[in-house]
């Protein structure tokens, strides 16, 4: 039997009556957050772009034996981030954990990109995530408790062709995460960032087909 699967991580990380929103939960790493969550008895709010995505995330942790709820939210506005927050304190009254995974990626080198392009992927890596960091610290440091955990990626620390402009986001959310770390610290608010390599995401499909 391989131990990983027969250990009780609940003896490390027991998350009772935690209320963790997951943004960007409806696949991909936001997906395994959320069910990873769940599993250790968090209330997780799966939140998506894709509605249906979210649902699904939701009705999969529900079939579980956990605790989820799904919402739509698109990060590149701001009204609809602040609504959602102001929601789960609604529904909830608390907040204990955040994990934000929303972006993409345009593969080509810096040169080939276009004003509009770069915006692109500024705006969800990047500004994105400080929407959603903004939004949910307050709460946070009102109850002066909770857990933040932005993802970077490897590509904030190495680099190869036609990855620049997303390795700018990455590398910008790493210092926005160390940033958020001093400044909310004291308010006993932890900020984290994982920075995962390749990982077998809808985000990455693409490098396996070419």
């Amino acid at each position: 039997m391989n131990p990983a699967r027969s250990f009780d991580y609940r003896k490390l990380f027991d998350l009772s009556g935690r209320i963790a929103l997951v943004v960007g939960g409806g696949s991909g790493i936001g997906q395994a957050g959320a069910e990873g969550m769940a599993a250790q008895g968090a209330h997780v709010i799966v939140a998506d772009i894709v509605p249906e995505d979210a649902q699904g995330v939701a009705k999969r942790i529900s079939d579980a034996g956990g605790k989820a709820t799904s919402a739509q939210i698109d990060v590149r506005g701001t009204a609809a981030v602040d609504a959602m927050v102001d929601a789960v304190m609604r529904d909830h009254g608390r907040l204990d954990v955040l994990l934000t995974t929303p972006a993409m990626n345009l593969r080509k080198r810096l040169l080939d990109y276009s004003d509009e392009e770069f915006d692109r992927v500024i705006e969800l890596n990047l500004k994105g995530t400080f929407r959603v960091a903004r939004a949910c610290a307050r709460p946070m440091m009102e109850k002066k408790r909770g857990s933040i955990i932005l993802m970077s990626s490897i590509r904030s620390v190495t680099v190869e062709p036609g990855q620049s402009i997303y390795a700018s986001t990455k590398a910008g959310i790493a210092q926005m995460m160390r940033g958020l770390a001093v400044e909310l610290g004291p308010s006993g608010v932890r900020v984290n960032a994982l920075a995962p390599g390749i990982v077998a995401t809808p985000l990455t499909r693409q490098i396996v087909s070419n």
